[in-house]
């Protein structure tokens, strides 16, 4: 499993977009569970606290 870290929906929206890094974006996604996470990688950039999670991914759904 993927560890990830557990942020809230208006954490998501401050972050999209913004850079973290030279050229290193944050792109929030949710999970299967409907978490919105960041990487790992994007997490040592927070300013604020958060919970890791294991990263679940949404099922491919097949196009009818």
């Amino acid at each position: 499993m993927t560890p990830v870290a557990k942020i809230t929906e208006q954490q998501a929206q401050g972050l999209a977009g913004q850079a973290f890094a030279p050229d290193s974006f944050y792109n929030p996604i949710q999970d299967a569970n409907g978490n919105w996470i960041v990487s790992i990688e994007e997490s040592v950039y927070l300013s604020f606290d958060f919970e890791l999670i294991n990263y679940e991914p949404i099922p491919n759904q097949e196009i009818l």
